[in-house]
């Protein structure tokens, strides 16, 4: 250390230092502004980047927090649609039991009415039918019975005392 001592000199000290400022006062002007305006424009740049990613992440919770309330909203709309197709289907299908039973009673009183009817008319027409074969068996009776005079009076007699009873 002592040698050091012994060998400075000023006016080498002094030019050293000038030199120095020289360099650090071009260094400052030509690359040190340069290199910290760019250090500041990458720093900008990065805030930038992570505010816009921040902005990013927020816009995707809202965009993902808007999806699922639309997801909810389209399976409450879809649960309702189920709900009203089954309810038109049940009440069609109601409809068509109750349309069916009315057409089943219809026809069933319409049966009932033509079979009505048609007994009806096959009394009127045995009763018809039993009158004529009375009158037949009557007056081949009346015919064979009355064929001679004897059973003539006989028949007048008894027809004269049923009058006289009456």
């Amino acid at each position: 250390m002592e040698q050091l001592v012994n060998d400075f000199s000023p006016g080498l000290f002094f030019m050293q230092l000038f030199i120095f400022g020289v360099l650090l006062l071009l260094l400052s002007k030509f690359a040190w502004k340069p290199i910290l305006n760019s250090l500041k424009a990458r720093e900008g740049s990065i805030a930038d980047a992570l505010q816009s990613a921040e902005n990013a992440k927020e816009e995707m919770a809202k965009l993902q927090a808007d999806n699922q309330k639309l997801l909810q909203e389209a399976r409450l709309e879809r649960d309702k649609l189920l709900k009203e197709a089954t309810d038109i289907a049940n009440k069609i299908k109601e409809e068509a039991k109750s349309d069916a039973a009315k057409q089943a009673d219809k026809m069933i009183s319409d049966a009932k009415n033509a079979i009505e009817v048609e007994k009806n008319a096959a009394l009127k027409e045995v009763t018809t039918k039993v009158a004529e074969l009375s009158l037949e068996i009557a007056e081949k009776l009346i015919r064979k019975n009355l064929s001679d005079d004897k059973a003539q009076k006989a028949l007048a007699d008894d027809f004269m005392k049923d009058l006289k009873l009456n």
